[in-house]
């Protein structure tokens, strides 16, 4: 793209600001601009303000298959699971894009050190918990790991400093997580230097997009995977292509699904598995009015009582299937370093919007999702926080209880 043709997209779509200080770049930074803007994808900025206006279809409460019905059954999930694992038909998918900055840390969530007598990272922990299938398999699957451009070059270095953490390196794969453009409150797209669009990570929604533009879809259809367990990187009690869950799954006939755990509160800020207009669905917690949050069953039991985990299991087919399909984009007000008047500044308070694609609007174009209910103090540990609630101290006593030598 030339500076004609840029000017000219620019003028259609009201976004002329982008080349404010043209004149004032050299050659190279003139050519990475126009790459830049030759990326945008214009349509997110018809999403700004659509999360409070966007009208819900009827939603009912979802079934899980109970903690007891799965420890019943563990026998017949599992030998399912472990067939498919052995075949090679299973992959996971870390969701490793975040930064440690919540935990105090600057770098990639997954390197923070959660050891207390020694080195721990959560990425090693989690590793840890793969070995435990690979020991009963005796099979390595492929795990693909999605960054964001920043922490990209440090976590594949860090795998490979590690070793791997002992894991076949031919079965790590590491691929970039796609963006969006952000923009002030008026819908005008920031610029991040006087040379790059500014950008951000296009959520969690956009893994398997991604996967498939980066290439990795070639080892997907080369190794004949059908089913493919995503899971985020800061649960360190995530049970990864766990045999029981996939096998239980496969059965179900559904396309997708998803663990979940028995919420503790009305308050509890996870996702609520349910259906809408009868298709599995997933409302997060900040979209649920207090009715939906407090309605209790005759038992005392909360109706909506299933929270998600972000541990996916997906059928391939459906997942191609859906490919074409356009995730909704949900505007977050966020503070943005950008360009003004010639100088970058780093807000702190929100001053536009990011755009993000969320994985639970993945699961309504699935046929059927199976909620499938763990028991939390084993399998559910996050670290979103430094301390308090879902905190680094929290994740060390879940540990502990699940014997971990920190």
């Amino acid at each position: 793209m030339d500076y004609t043709a840029a000017k000219t997209l620019l003028e259609r779509h009201g976004q002329t600001q982008l080349l404010d200080y043209f004149g004032e770049l050299d050659e190279k930074q003139r050519s990475q601009l126009l790459s830049d803007i030759e990326k945008i994808d214009f349509s997110v900025l018809s999403y700004i303000g659509g999360n409070s206006n966007k009208r819900r279809g009827k939603i009912t409460p979802a079934p899980a298959v109970s903690a007891e019905e799965i420890q019943k059954n563990r026998g017949k999930y599992e030998s399912a699971g472990i067939e498919l694992l052995r075949q090679n038909k299973v992959a996971a998918v870390l969701l490793a894009g975040g930064q440690g900055s919540r935990l105090g840390f600057d770098g990639p969530k997954g390197m923070f050190d959660i050891g207390v007598t020694h080195p721990l990272s959560i990425f090693g922990q989690q590793m840890n918990n793969i070995f435990e299938v690979t020991k009963k398999t005796g099979e390595f699957f492929h795990l693909f790991i999605m960054t964001g451009a920043q922490n990209d070059e440090v976590t594949r270095k860090f795998f490979k400093d590690n070793s791997y953490f002992g894991y076949p390196e031919q079965k790590i794969h590491f691929y970039i997580q796609s963006v969006a453009p952000t923009c002030d409150f008026k819908g005008k797209i920031y610029l991040d230097t006087k040379s790059r669009v500014s950008f951000a990570p296009n959520g969690n929604g956009g893994w398997y997009s991604s996967l498939i533009d980066s290439g990795m879809g070639e080892i997907i259809n080369k190794e004949g995977v059908e089913w493919i367990n995503i899971y985020s990187v800061d649960n360190v009690l995530q049970r990864i292509c766990d045999p029981a869950f996939i096998g239980a799954t496969a059965l179900s006939n559904c396309a997708c699904g998803a663990k979940v755990v028995k919420k503790v509160a009305p308050e509890e800020k996870v996702g609520i598995l349910c259906y809408e207009d009868g298709k599995p669905s997933i409302i997060e917690y900040y979209d649920a009015d207090d009715e939906m949050k407090n309605q209790r069953d005759a038992d005392g039991q909360l109706t909506y009582r299933y929270g998600v985990t972000l541990n996916y299991l997906f059928r391939v087919a459906d997942l191609n299937a859906a490919l074409d399909a356009k995730l909704p984009y949900h505007d977050a007000q966020k503070a943005i370093a950008h360009m003004d008047k010639g100088v970058r500044v780093t807000p702190k308070e929100p001053c536009g919007f990011k755009f993000e694609t969320l994985v639970v609007d993945m699961v309504k174009f699935m046929n059927g999702c199976l909620g499938y209910e763990v028991v939390r103090e084993r399998e559910f540990a996050p670290i979103k926080n430094a301390t308090g609630n879902d905190s680094v101290e929290t994740a060390r006593e879940l540990l502990k209880l699940n014997g971990v030598k920190l």
